[in-house]
């Protein structure tokens, strides 16, 4: 707040001085906040998700298991452990039922059933039978990760300065650092359906940025696949064009919130709405507000987790987090199968005489990797169709220029390809 000209006249000049020196240290403090706030990572009409993963992130621990609801994730029915997580399922399905018989005399409910009904109305959910019988298919559960989240917050130390440096190197969001709280609390993980390393990616995608073989997984090495993490986010948004489906693709698929995007625009609300796609599930709608959320949660860590002492970007991997990989570079060649490659996301329109197989010979990507990047459920296309493919160009030399020279060509070769190809 300024301070009237009257004021300053009546402070001393050393008391002044002092003064001033106080406010611009506050504004250096405010200006210089990690992760201030961000227009390009729009949070409206997603405060009750982000509020329901604050509560995930940092109010319940491994033995709470949340029964909510799935589609009004902060619908919140109660807290239980493991034991008895049936019997309290159960007792909320007879609430349910309570209040579905008495929606015109809520004041005969039980003391369960009120408390269940008040948690519905507090939800501003307009109450009727219908409504009743979602809210019991869709009861839902999750358990709690307190401390696994504030051990990855511990962990991000080793990472987090680089990975944000990364990301702004690429003019991304210098927020997207913060996406391994998300996918693996900052750990060189491996995850049952095959995704591996700090950032989680499957072998077919990661194939595409990085060298992995039976010797070599590059998935393993926090920082190049953090850069990897960066094209492939950067990738997504120039299909998608807005942060909020970029980042959801991150979980759900390229190919997927493409599809999504047609039928619903690129309001994240919309299509959390009203698209019921065959993989888009509680994962997939929950992701960037799980993501949102990590955000708050990080930035302001001392309120829920008291004063930490984060790991130094210098510090080895605790006992069981060591890389299984070598993490060194390859050799250089001046082979262009050896070359190093620039990977873009483009759109291409199926034409009559297409096939999958035809597309993968191609573009040389895997049609198993074309199937999981469109969401696709069989080999059928369809003329006029619309995937989403990746587009390797690869060059003999490394070198300083490299970016620009790759953009330049990817252009240049770009205006060869017919008109059914588009660079977002």
């Amino acid at each position: 707040m300024m301070l009237p000209v009257s004021e300053f006249a009546a402070i001393g000049r050393g008391n002044m001085k002092f003064r001033v020196t106080s406010i611009l240290l506050l504004l250096l403090v405010i200006a210089s906040s990690a992760f201030a706030i961000n227009p390009e990572l729009p949070s409206q009409g997603l405060e009750q998700r982000i509020g329901f993963w604050k509560k995930v992130f940092a109010q319940y621990g491994a033995d709470d298991v949340i029964i909510h609801d799935r589609i009004f994730v902060n619908l919140i029915y109660g807290v239980t452990a493991k034991a008895t997580q049936e019997a309290k399922i159960a007792e909320v399905q007879s609430a349910l039922r309570e209040i579905q018989s008495n929606l015109g005399t809520p004041n005969t409910l039980s003391p369960r059933a009120t408390h269940i009904f008040s948690a519905i109305v507090t939800e501003g959910l307009p109450l009727s039978s219908s409504l009743i019988d979602d809210l019991i298919a869709n009861i839902h559960t999750q358990i709690g990760i307190k401390e696994r989240f504030r051990d990855g917050i511990i962990r991000s130390g080793r990472y987090v300065e680089k990975f944000r440096e990364i990301m702004r190197d690429h003019d991304l969001p210098a927020e997207l650092a913060l996406l391994p709280l998300v996918e693996s609390s900052f750990q060189n993980a491996r995850s049952k359906a095959g995704a591996v390393g700090v950032w989680q990616f499957m072998k077919s995608t990661g194939k595409l940025y990085m060298k992995i073989t039976s010797k070599v997984d590059e998935r393993l090495d926090p920082i190049r696949s953090s850069e990897t993490a960066a094209h492939f986010l950067r990738d997504n948004y120039r299909v998608l064009g807005a942060w909020p489906l970029a980042i959801t693709a991150y979980n759900h698929g390229r190919g997927g919130m493409y599809q999504a995007q047609k039928l619903h625009g690129s309001d994240l609300l919309a299509i959390i709405d009203g698209y019921r796609g065959p993989a888009f599930g509680y994962a997939s709608m929950n992701f960037y507000s799980e993501f949102l959320a990590a955000v708050e949660v990080y930035e302001n860590y001392p309120e829920y987790f008291g004063e930490l002492a984060l790991d130094r970007p210098d510090s080895q991997p605790r006992k069981g987090q060591t890389m299984k990989a070598s993490n060194q570079p390859a050799k250089s060649s001046s082979t262009p199968t050896n070359s190093p490659a620039v990977v873009t996301a483009i759109k291409y329109k199926v034409r009559n005489g297409d096939t999958l197989s035809s597309i993968s010979q191609r573009f040389g990507t895997p049609i198993s990797e074309l199937m999981d990047m469109n969401k696709l459920n069989n080999r059928v296309i369809h003329a006029r169709q619309v995937l989403v493919v990746n587009l390797e160009v690869r060059y003999p030399h490394r070198g300083r220029g490299q970016k620009e020279i790759s953009a330049r060509r990817v252009t240049r070769l770009s205006k060869n390809f017919p008109a059914d190809y588009s660079n977002p």
